[in-house]
């Protein structure tokens, strides 16, 4: 076994920071439990006291089997003694086995944003730090600006670093706040406080303003840190945090280190990237790095061939190691071993040989040429496909469809636009009518669709339209330009999939990406079984 790193989460607090997240009481619980799942070692919940949110989450803590839970909060205040600190009871009225107390290291900071003596921040610092461990079981002491300050004023901060850690913190934690510190600073700088401070007492804390927060991260274990500190998917103010997700299989994968995370729960790793999208109501990073969709996606003709007879060429690490899969994505760069690698994921058994796989290689590469592209679209080239081998039964038939769109004052003097949507289908050989308003065309068609389609395919209501993209192809053309949508579709599960349409009138491009959404789901859902009619209705 490797050396033990310790995991710390920051995600309930600075992942909160990030512009456009707001997380509820009740989402900090779950993520806080979907965070001791995975074995992180320490979750800081918050800064009691400071908010409403954070004071209910602490006033009804998640119970966490593996994480032990940590409250936030900052050094007393000048001119008052510890114990008699409204902040210092606050971070103390949760009575978490573990406080992470954060205070300033730079001397800029403590003269002009304290306005304090050096002497007296220190003393600060002493004083906070020993009147909590007096209280709890670990304390953990974060030096905010600590790069910055040391660089200006070495003493200072490494005296700062010292009182913290003779009144008995466990952790001191060397923050790049503003993340303006690049790696190779970083690992000089700790490598110098390893001489002062013991390695397996210190922590990192990165923050990503120049892209670096991860390498800066790793380096500053290669130098002796042995707590790391971080958040999911990289939440966090500005430009983020270190990205958790990343260095957790780093540490484990290619530096050998031990976590609290087994090998078992490390599989786990893309899902719970993605349970945070989710929550956040937002799409994945298709290009993350281990758990992106695009982490292990091979396009190149060249490229698949090389993967297929040795993953090491173009694939750092297995992908189901950390919960992920291959993708052999199809474009108009793709040769035959595309083809056959999808074949083999969609559980196909074809002849190499078989005249089909290179007619299907011209159709895709035709197609891509029109507008199409599949390389972001593998719900719909898996439909394709099938087609091409005539594997996909016809779930519905499109007779027609007509949209109509209104814009008018209303009774109230208000402006509005409401759209209709009227369809014609067939399913199992009847036909059926029906008409429904929408927010916009594509809603309304959809409304209408289901409305048929959920008496026969239930499943269909656990499908939603996630993402909607709109690109136009031939800009030369003006409003007559012919039109690529691109639609992600989600089910209750958290499975997703990409769909494609294009035409020059952006509602039939529209309609072609829906129509093989619902296709897709249902060809999951039900494979080739036979399409049962709908009830007859009663006279």
């Amino acid at each position: 076994m490797g050396e033990r790193i310790y995991l710390f989460d920051s995600t309930l607090r600075d992942g909160a920071q990030t512009q456009g997240v707001d997380f509820s009481a009740s989402d900090k619980a779950e993520i806080a439990g979907l965070l001791d799942r995975l074995g992180i070692d320490y979750v800081e919940g918050g800064w009691p006291g400071a908010n409403p949110t954070d004071d209910a989450f602490f006033a009804d803590p998640p119970k966490l089997e593996h994480a032990r839970l940590t409250a936030f909060g900052m050094t007393r205040r000048a001119g008052r003694s510890a114990d008699n600190d409204p902040g210092l009871r606050a971070i103390m009225a949760p009575k978490t086995k573990v406080v992470t107390v954060v205070g300033k290291t730079w001397d800029f900071h403590a003269k002009i944003a304290l306005g304090v003596s050096l002497e007296e921040n220190i003393r600060m610092i002493s004083d906070s730090v020993a009147h909590v461990v007096r209280q709890t079981e670990e304390v953990v002491f974060d030096a905010e600006h600590f790069f910055d300050g040391y660089k200006e004023n070495p003493e200072f901060t490494l005296a700062c670093l010292k009182a913290a850690f003779d009144a008995g913190a466990r952790w001191i934690v060397l923050c790049d706040t503003n993340g303006g510190t690049l790696p190779h600073e970083v690992e000089r700088i700790v490598g110098e406080i390893a001489k002062h401070i013991p390695g397996d007492r210190l922590g990192i804390h990165c923050h990503d303003d120049t892209g670096n927060a991860v390498a800066n991260s790793l380096a500053a274990v290669r130098a002796g840190v042995r707590q790391v500190q971080g958040t999911l998917n990289g939440l966090g103010e500005r430009c983020g945090n270190a990205n958790l997700i990343s260095i957790i299989p780093s540490l484990m994968l290619k530096m050998g280190f031990e976590t609290g995370i087994t090998p078992e729960n490390l599989k786990r790793l893309a899902q719970v990237s993605h349970a945070l999208d989710e929550k956040l109501n937002r799409a994945p990073d298709r290009s993350a790095p281990y758990v992106g969709e695009r982490a292990f996606a091979h396009k190149g003709g060249l490229h698949v061939s090389a993967v297929e007879k040795d993953p090491r060429s173009y694939e750092h690490v297995q992908p189901d190691l950390v919960g992920n899969r291959r993708h052999i994505v199809m474009s108009d760069q793709s040769g035959r071993a595309n083809v056959l690698a999808n074949f083999r994921d969609f559980g196909l058994d074809i002849d190499p040989n078989d005249p089909k796989v290179m007619q299907l290689l011209d159709d895709v590469k035709a197609r891509e040429f029109n507008g199409y592209a599949y390389d972001g679209a593998e719900a719909s080239f898996e439909l394709l496909a099938r087609r091409a081998l005539a594997t996909v039964p016809e779930f519905f038939k499109l007779i027609s469809f007509r949209v109509i769109d209104e814009r008018r004052w209303n009774a109230k003097g208000e402006l509005v636009t409401l759209s209709e949507a009227t369809i014609k289908i067939e399913v199992a050989g009847e036909q059926h009518m029906t008409v429904a308003e929408g927010n916009g065309p594509v809603n309304a068609l959809d409304t209408a669709l289901r409305a048929v389609l959920l008496q026969v395919y239930p499943e269909v209501a656990d499908v939603r339209l996630v993402d909607y993209k709109v690109r136009i192809l031939t800009p030369t053309e003006a409003t007559g330009a012919v039109t690529r949508v691109m639609i992600e579709s989600a089910d209750g599960a958290g499975e997703r999939w990409w769909t494609v349409g294009v035409s020059t009138n952006i509602i039939d491009a529209s309609f072609n990406a829906l129509r093989d959404a619902i296709d897709y789901r249902l060809l999951k859902t039900r494979g080739t079984a036979p399409i049962v009619a709908l009830p007859k209705k009663r006279a």
